[in-house]
């Protein structure tokens, strides 16, 4: 129930209609204050988003554990209970792919940070040792940062084997395609993409050219599910019968679907970077490993049972069906990711 504030006014601000009760009934408005406080439009807005009082937890319960129940009661009509699909997709991706970008890939130790807090007043008195045997390792030092600055200037010049194309120059690929022999020339497209990639190598090390196109995917990767949704409802509809489905059933199925994956994917995450917190050991690495063995079996298995009880067919052709579509879409998703990844990186600068 709504706890806006009502208006002593009953004509309705939308429409001018007589409001008897909260909701006018011609256009539906809520007959409340327009002007509002920054904390009461914040807390509207999460409201809005998870549809108040229990409706997002009641959603993101059967989302997780009851493959397709949430399009079943959708399109039965039953709207008002759950968060609509394009909604709680939004919403999922939103805070998922904010989150990926927003904590740091860097692991927190508390039980080392309180071990080093317990034992910062012995340390004090071993200053003295530690200051000669740090006096004495300064030659070592200095040689290994030298021989760290020669690595990272080979690096740098791109004489490593990281995308090693047998040359390193522009000119060097200039040279080749005028005066080559034919059989050794490049394509067009051969020459752009090796043009970009010795830009590439010039301007960035081998570290740097990962990092940046780790940062680059990660956001060309939400685009690439949102893209690829529409294909999937696709073959879907060509998998069943045009009749009795339409593309629009098909289309809620899928963006509930893919809600599904991209929560598995926040909970694993999280998850992760909450054991994180407890240092690293076989116990946390067990628990992890264990865990995301769980999520992944859960994220294939989810599939067969949402299409059986979704769609209503025998376990048999419904079984023959999911994996056909099954595979023909984890075909198309590699090929349309391996596009996105080509395109990161010929955009890294």
């Amino acid at each position: 129930m709504s706890k806006n504030v009502l208006r002593k006014d009953k004509t309705c601000l939308n429409c001018r209609h007589v409001v008897e009760q909260r909701y006018c009934p011609n256009c539906g408005q809520e007959n409340s204050e327009s002007r509002k406080t920054f904390h009461h439009l914040f807390i509207h807005f999460f409201e809005d988003l998870t549809h108040y009082e229990n409706a997002f937890w009641r959603t993101i319960k059967n989302l997780l554990f009851k493959p397709a129940s949430l399009t079943k009661e959708y399109l039965s009509g039953k709207r008002l209970s759950y968060l609509a699909p394009v909604r709680l997709y939004i919403f999922i991706s939103f805070i998922t792919f904010f989150l990926l970008t927003v904590i740091p890939n860097t692991d927190y130790n508390l039980v080392n940070v309180n071990r080093t807090t317990t034992t910062t007043h012995t340390q004090s008195t071993k200053e003295v040792q530690q200051m000669k045997a740090l006096l004495k390792s300064q030659s070592m030092a200095i040689q290994d940062s030298i021989a760290k600055e020669i690595k990272a200037s080979k690096n740098k010049s791109g004489a490593d084997d990281f995308l090693n194309l047998g040359f390193t120059t522009q000119e060097q690929l200039d040279s080749i395609q005028k005066f080559g022999k034919a059989e050794d020339r490049y394509s067009d497209l051969e020459y752009w993409v090796i043009k970009k990639i010795l830009e590439v190598k010039k301007h960035n090390t081998k570290a740097e050219i990962i990092e940046k196109f780790k940062e680059g995917f990660g956001h060309n990767f939400s685009k690439t599910l949102f893209i690829y949704m529409p294909l999937f409802a696709f073959f879907l509809w060509l998998f069943h019968s045009k009749k009795r489905w339409y593309y629009f059933d098909h289309g809620i199925f899928t963006l509930h679907y893919f809600s599904f994956l991209l929560l598995v994917v926040l909970v694993t995450f999280l998850f992760s970077k909450f054991l994180s917190l407890f240092g690293k050991s076989t116990i946390t690495d067990v628990i992890k490993g264990a865990f995301d063995f769980v999520a992944l079996a859960w994220m294939f298995y989810y599939f067969f049972p949402a299409h059986h009880r979704f769609y209503g067919e025998t376990r048999f052709v419904s079984f023959i069906k999911s994996i056909t579509l099954f595979f023909i879409n984890i075909v198309l998703i590699i090929i349309i990711i391996s596009l996105f990844a080509f395109y990161t990186f010929i955009n890294l600068h």
